[in-house]
């Protein structure tokens, strides 16, 4: 000990100063094991858990289109609790976060939020959920769930203190707490008679396809059904506005005045906007009412708003936990925003253009799209029709407000809440007439959506010059969403505990 004691400092300066070199060292390579590890288990966009699974139900709802035809109010439900199943897994490994329908599991200590759980959690929630919702395509998702994740479809574990158990936890929760809703999906409303989806509250349409009694009401019209025969669509889920909605407090929570009827200055303005509009339809604009109109392989509303905000995550590349939280705002928003227009709809029971100018210019001569093929010709106004397919003329619903102007506004709003910003940037290419004539093709044109307002504008007014709307169904639609996106901001901030 001695000896140690009266070593001299040179010696003691040399050992301290080598000794730091090792500490610093070890510490430069603790720091860059950890930034290896960080870099290596946080995928970021394209690459994340959630971004996978939220195309996956994409993929889901193009199938589901194409199985059934649209009914973009039945896919926003099932994207909309898909959506709210893997948020609650999600909020389980966060310590401010609560979760809108699974009571009574509590949060995991904090030295478990780890991404892995995260991950494992969520896969489990939106598996069972896309298996619920989409059950068609459960071959696929057991298939993705096993190569994408290396995960036990099997496990049906609900043990609370695991990730497995978490998320099938939070998808039955989901499941039982949405059954009875309202929107009639087991067929389980009175007067539905097991049916799934049947129209339980007995709505009629005022005019057949064939009569317009009152020419201020919904008139359904004749498609081909593309064997050369034809048919007229009832109204798609008339029962819609009596669906509960997730963060609204009803459905008419912010039901818009009545639109405007026959003998107003206002509908003869916007009746005649919409012919000289289909008149003069450039290419560009055939490409934009395509694209909005969104199909083959369509998503529906919320389904494109939640590919637009996929171009978000990749462009900003998210995290597991910013996609997790942006997609159940943004999907909460779509489906509560069907339940709001649709109040609306079935409220004003409100005509739409295509009878509206058969009203005003029956007896008229008019320059129009003639069909498939036909360009724009002379006709009579009776003739008139939407710059659509024959299989689908034009919405079997209601017009007032529009569905698509109410979603687009609704995300377009969310999304820039979310960000901060109104910056989008996303583009889009269509070759004019694809999806309506394709023997008649027009020029490539690409679509630019610089911010989110102004991508919504341009789907509702797409609307308007595909003919499927006036003005005042598209921009009634577009405050309603607004306002529904708003009130989903609430209660979104409510539940990632920021409020």
């Amino acid at each position: 000990m001695k000896m140690m004691k009266f070593r001299s400092s040179k010696y003691v300066l040399f050992a301290a100063f080598f000794g730091s070199l090792i500490f610093l060292s070890n510490c430069a390579d603790m720091a860059k094991t950890d930034e290896e590890a960080v870099t290596k288990e946080e995928p970021k966009g394209a690459d994340n858990v959630a971004y996978k699974w939220a195309g996956m139900a994409l993929t889901a709802t193009a199938y589901d289109t194409e199985r059934f035809k649209p009914r973009p109010t039945i896919t926003s439900r099932y994207l909309g609790l898909i959506s709210v199943a893997m948020f609650d897994a999600w909020s389980r490994f966060d310590e401010k976060a609560t979760p809108v329908y699974l009571d009574g599991v509590e949060s995991l200590p904090k030295e478990e939020h780890t991404l892995k759980n995260k991950e494992i959690a969520i896969s489990y929630a939106a598996y069972r959920t896309l298996n619920e919702y989409y059950y068609t395509d459960e071959p696929m998702f057991t298939k993705f769930m096993k190569e994408e994740f290396d995960l036990d479809p099997m496990d049906t574990s609900l043990d609370p203190t695991t990730a497995v158990g978490i998320g099938n936890l939070a998808a039955k929760a989901v499941i039982e707490a949405r059954k009875g809703d309202g929107a009639n999906q087991y067929g389980e409303e009175e007067g539905s008679n097991g049916e799934a989806y049947f129209n339980y509250v007995g709505y009629e349409p005022v005019n057949l396809a064939d009569t317009n009694v009152d020419p201020n009401r919904w008139q359904p019209k004749y498609f081909s059904d593309g064997e050369g025969g034809k048919y007229a669509p009832g109204c798609l889920t008339p029962f819609w506005d009596k669906v509960k909605p997730i963060a609204l407090k009803s459905a008419d929570q912010f039901r818009p005045g009545p639109p405007p009827m026959i003998g107003s200055e206002q509908l003869e303005v916007e009746v005649e906007e919409v012919i000289e509009l289909q008149r003069k339809l450039t290419d560009y604009q055939k490409a934009l009412v395509e694209f909005m109109r969104d199909g083959p392989q369509s998503v529906q509303q919320a389904g494109h708003w939640l590919k637009f905000a996929q171009d978000v995550s990749r462009r900003d590349m998210h995290t597991l936990d910013e996609d997790v939280k942006m997609y159940f705002y943004n999907q909460v928003v779509a489906m509560d925003g069907f339940i709001a227009s649709w109040d609306s709809k079935m409220f004003y029971d409100y005509a739409r253009p295509f009878a509206l100018v058969h009203e005003y210019y029956e007896d008229k001569k008019i320059e129009a799209w003639g069909g498939e093929g036909k360009g724009m010709i002379e006709m009579d106004g009776k003739e008139w029709r939407p710059y659509s397919p024959e299989t689908f003329l034009c919405p079997p619903f209601p017009s007032y407000v529009s569905g698509h102007s109410t979603i687009s506004g609704g995300c377009a709003e969310a999304l820039k809440l979310w960000t901060g910003s109104d910056e989008f940037g996303s583009v889009a290419t269509m070759v004019a007439g694809a999806l309506t004539e394709p023997d008649n093709l027009g020029d490539t044109v690409t679509l630019e959506f610089p911010t989110f307002t102004e991508t919504a504008e341009m789907a509702g007014i797409s609307r308007v010059l595909g003919g499927y709307h006036i003005q005042a169904d598209n921009v009634a639609g577009l405050e309603l969403g607004r306002d529904v996106a708003k009130e989903v901001w609430k209660f979104y901030k409510k539940h990632v505990g920021e409020e």
